[in-house]
């Protein structure tokens, strides 16, 4: 069987969407046939503000060609907060142009990303209220939060870490994630979002969060891989990947 090519279009400073989305198709590979290999193809980033994710999001065309090169299967746009910082519903704009993209250099790889992923996976648990943790500075995090409700959700809390250095935020202990969680409101939430940053690593502390919560956990790795997992129409079981990647959606 020839391995699927998983395409990835992350900030040059994100060292965190290279490893969890490998380590859940590796999960993966424990109880199904398909094998993965990883390609990515970097647009430059050091610290999450507005302007450096703007300028990085013009790279974002670049990647996609590169990555066409190689002809990937699918490729994940892997940065959720620069989608979102650049108006509502530019994750289907930005899916859209870079499909464009792709499709002129003679590919027909999928495209999706993580803003749209995490949209979409909220959607297909059928949650209406979520509580949303983000390593982002608050006006970034404001700005995370009124795109989540412009497309008709309610977040009942949230948090802002405010973590401003992209390294520093790959440096997060994920085991911290359920002490934060615990302080949360999250008694009316029908999701919880983990991570809502694909550079903030939440892995390891999903399973601990579902169980102390009783509610599904979703983080941005988790949705991307699912979103990918679809695109290639293939069964979306993923051990240890949470109730959007349980096979049931």
């Amino acid at each position: 069987m020839t391995p699927i090519r998983i395409g990835q279009i992350v900030p040059s400073s994100n060292i965190t969407m290279e490893t969890e989305i490998p380590a859940l198709l590796k999960a993966r590979e424990m109880i199904a046939p398909e094998r993965f290999t990883y390609h990515s193809s970097r647009m430059r980033m050091k610290h999450v503000t507005r302007d450096e994710l703007s300028r990085m999001d013009a790279d974002s065309d670049r990647c996609a060609l590169e990555l066409s090169d190689a002809k990937v299967d699918v490729m994940g746009y892997a940065c959720l907060v620069a989608i979102m910082s650049m108006g509502h519903g530019y994750h289907a704009a930005s899916q859209e142009r870079l499909t464009k993209v792709v499709r002129d250099n003679g590919s027909d790889g999928a495209v999706v990303n993580s803003a749209g992923a995490l949209i979409a996976g909220l959607k297909a648990l059928g949650a209406k209220k979520v509580a949303v943790v983000t390593p982002y500075m608050k006006p970034l995090t404001e700005l995370v939060v009124d795109y989540v409700r412009n497309e008709g959700f309610e977040v009942v809390d949230y948090r802002a870490l405010e973590i401003q250095d992209n390294l520093a935020v790959a440096a997060h202990d994920p085991m911290n994630l359920p002490g934060i969680v615990a302080g949360m409101d999250t008694a009316d939430a029908d999701v919880i979002v983990l991570s809502a940053c694909v550079q903030m690593p939440s892995l390891p502390a999903v399973s601990v969060v579902e169980a102390q919560s009783g509610k599904p956990v979703l983080t941005a790795a988790i949705a991307t891989t699912w979103s990918m997992l679809r695109a290639l129409d293939l069964p979306t079981r993923v051990p240890g990947g949470g109730a959007l990647l349980s096979g049931a959606y």
